[in-house]
């Protein structure tokens, strides 16, 4: 990292020696030197898009935030680091009724997220220690009070890997 620094170039002078300070200038140069570090080279699921098929099978009566639960299927491989210590995140557009859930193509229809088990909101970020890989599960969860409508549904977020 490269710390700032001032310089100062004070130049004294006397009564008698005014008329020669008048003006007088100084220079000299500066040279700045550093060494940049390029983040280790990670890649998730091969750069390849992430789908997450929940089938054309599900009942409108039946979506509650536990029912039709999928797996995220991902893949996540770096070269040497200088730290294990990651964090993840799935940054996307939160549902009309809860920003906690991904939002989908249906106005009351979200994605509830899982991370090992528990709730993952929306665009939290977690740590986690590489290669020991986050479970990561999805849910769909509609709004509650509503009558959801069949018909095809998508959504979309991005998963952001980075060094802590």
């Amino acid at each position: 990292m490269i710390k700032p620094f001032m310089a100062r170039l004070a130049i004294a002078c006397g009564a008698a020696l005014l008329p020669l300070c008048e003006g007088a200038m100084a220079q000299v140069s500066v040279y700045i030197r550093g060494v940049i570090l390029a983040p280790p080279p990670c890649v998730i699921n091969a750069g390849s898009t992430l789908n997450v098929p929940f089938g054309d099978d599900l009942m409108t009566t039946r979506i509650d935030g536990v029912n039709y639960r999928r797996g995220v299927p991902y893949t996540l491989t770096c070269g040497p680091q200088p730290s294990n210590n990651m964090k993840i995140t799935l940054q996307g557009t939160g549902a009309g009724f809860g920003s906690a859930y991904l939002g989908t193509s249906k106005s009351d229809l979200g994605i509830k997220l899982l991370l090992n088990g528990a709730a993952w909101p929306l665009n939290q970020t977690v740590n986690f220690t590489y290669p020991t890989l986050p479970v990561i599960e999805a849910v769909p969860v509609k709004n509650p009070g509503s009558t959801l409508t069949g018909g095809a549904f998508s959504a979309s977020a991005t998963l952001v890997v980075a060094l802590q």
